[in-house]
């Protein structure tokens, strides 16, 4: 049986929050857990204390039984300084498009188009 340590969506439309619970992978998003072991609460600033609460002990006992975090619950856990979440960068995705590149060309040009004619 493959576990997950995952986020169970609760409250109403609009009004996020989240449960951290440990499950089969095979469960629905909101369905069966075995144990929950933290919670989530998005609508709270992000310096309250209490916007994440984690059962450290008891996560740490499923961490050791094998379960897998999803990777939203473990940057919670790489805060809390559980667990080890490697630093992930994409170098291409800041780069403009390659449209973007052509128009930037087309407006340098213009502008060198336009200074050597007001010198002249």
């Amino acid at each position: 049986m493959a576990l997950k340590i995952r986020l169970a969506r609760g409250g109403s439309k609009k009004r996020p929050y989240y449960q951290v619970v440990i499950a089969d992978a095979r469960s629905p998003r909101d369905g069966r857990f075995l144990e929950k072991v933290g919670s989530w609460n998005p609508m709270l600033a992000k310096d309250d204390a209490k916007r994440v609460e984690l059962n450290n002990e008891r996560i740490q006992h499923w961490l050791d039984n094998g379960a897998q975090p999803t990777d939203r619950v473990l940057r919670f856990l790489a805060e809390a300084g559980i667990a080890k979440r490697d630093a992930r960068s994409n170098p291409e995705k800041g780069k403009p498009g390659k449209k973007a590149l052509e128009r930037a060309a087309e407006a340098r040009q213009k502008a060198e188009a336009a200074a050597a004619a007001a010198a002249e």
